[in-house]
């Protein structure tokens, strides 16, 4: 009989070890992979019926925890970007030149950074420009989980045109999950008539969106330019003409409207929102089939389960889930990118600033001079479309991001027709004195 050598011996050892590991591991693997397949088989877990009232979102979270945990971080301050985030500072104070291009309307007195969803009825009941000056109740459509019950109660014109601060009181909760989605069965759905109205316009089925179009559509319900049309101010978006800016400013010609008079030039004026979808419209990312929410609410992992992030907030501060998962780039390299876009467009903010101060200047140089609004009425014009595109890229919350080369085409016209109404003015105050001149000499 052969005995095993002390080697062989514990190399068969080794091997018996080595294979009930790898068995043990095998095991541990598959029996992970079942407690996934039944996470994803029971997620999510109904633990309560949902009315179709419900706005509080820590009902929402019963049934969903893991969005609702994230959803909470929107109160958390997470600090400044280059040109955004979520710690609140004056605009006006780091832009000055805001309060002379608003002069006369409420955005001169009051216009601080946002900060997150949290906070979009507290902020908007503390503003200025709601404390101060009479606003419709249609400002409350986005800034109020209420709305859509109140609209439901009073009717679409009777809620727009009732002063805000009447409806106050009875506004408490900000973004709430019913906002965006169906409580049965979670799907995306629109809560606001202005969108659909759009929509509806624009010969857009809204029944017929995929998940990923409703993923930008939910956003555009608030994320717009918009005005209130009418006596009964309600809530419309200009597009019927088209989404850019080329497209709003015939569809404003054709309409006449105006927001507000300018306190130093007399001109009619028209203050721009914030309107993240119509730019976002015009990029690639968009052409490609990207999703407000792919950047802003990116998927992450819980357990098994792939579910977006509802912590809204700036893709610079999660580089990894939004950007790297599309971009096979280092997060230095991607943040540099970004960088450069933003820089850029800033720079030409200020520039497209700087000509509609001149063109303002002018206007009212022009006007102590003797110059009639009718002599001026070319100048007054041309600063109306030049300011409206620098309040299209200035108030849109990107900083060029969202379309950078529209950005920079909309600010490059912007500079130009600025220009165009500094010599409009500069020469009619010319003709002015001239005439001025002449008259005197006559005498």
């Amino acid at each position: 009989m052969r005995f095993l050598s002390t080697r062989q011996f514990w190399l068969y050892v080794a091997v018996f070890i080595a294979a009930a590991a790898v068995t043990a591991g095998v095991a541990a693997l598959l029996m992970n992979i079942q407690t996934r397949k039944m996470e994803a088989v029971q997620y999510p877990l109904k633990v309560i019926e949902i009315p179709a009232d419900e706005l509080d979102p820590e009902v929402w979270g019963k049934n969903f925890p893991v969005q609702y945990d994230s959803f909470k971080k929107t109160e958390t301050d997470y600090g400044s970007t280059a040109y955004g985030g979520s710690t609140v500072y004056s605009k006006l104070e780091r832009y000055p030149a805001m309060t002379r291009l608003w002069a006369g309307y409420a955005f001169a007195v009051d216009h601080n950074e946002e900060r997150g969803h949290y906070y979009a009825l507290i902020d908007q009941k503390e503003t200025r420009r709601v404390t101060e000056f009479s606003q419709p109740g249609a400002c409350a459509n986005c800034h109020a989980a209420e709305a859509p019950q109140l609209i439901a109660e009073m009717g679409w014109e009777e809620f727009n045109r009732t002063p805000y601060n009447e409806l106050a009181d009875r506004l408490h909760r900000g973004t709430s999950c019913a906002d965006c989605h169906d409580p049965d069965t979670m799907a995306l759905r629109i809560t606001r008539p202005a969108l659909l109205n759009a929509l509806e316009a624009e010969g857009v089925d809204i029944t017929q969106a995929t998940r990923q179009e409703m993923r930008t559509y939910v956003c555009a319900q608030c994320h717009v330019e918009y005005y209130f049309a009418g006596e009964d101010k309600i809530l419309t978006y200009p597009w019927s003409k088209g989404r850019n800016i080329d497209e709003i400013e015939e569809y404003y010609k054709e309409t006449g409207f105006t927001d507000w008079t300018h306190a130093e030039t007399g001109g009619r004026m028209i203050k721009v929102q914030h309107p993240e979808f119509e730019l976002f419209t015009t990029s690639l990312h968009y052409r490609s089939g990207v999703a407000c929410a792919d950047c802003h609410m990116p998927y992450m992992r819980e357990g098994s389960v792939k579910v977006s992030d509802h912590w809204l907030r700036s893709p610079l501060v999660n580089i990894s889930a939004s950007c790297q998962t599309c971009h096979k780039f280092s997060e230095g390299d991607l943040l540099d990118r970004v960088a450069v876009i933003q820089k850029t467009t800033a720079e030409l903010l200020r520039k497209s600033e700087e000509a509609n101060l001149a063109a303002i200047d002018a206007i009212v140089a022009a006007k102590e001079a003797g110059a009639t609004d009718e002599q001026l009425a070319e100048a007054m014009e041309l600063h109306r479309w030049s300011q409206m595109r620098w309040d299209f890229i200035s108030s849109e919350n990107s900083t060029g991001f969202h379309s950078p080369q529209e950005a920079a085409r909309v600010l490059a016209d912007s500079i130009d027709l600025a220009r165009q109404a500094e010599l409009s003015a500069v020469k009619v105050m010319a003709e002015t004195q001239t005439a001025a001149t002449l008259g005197l000499a006559a005498q």
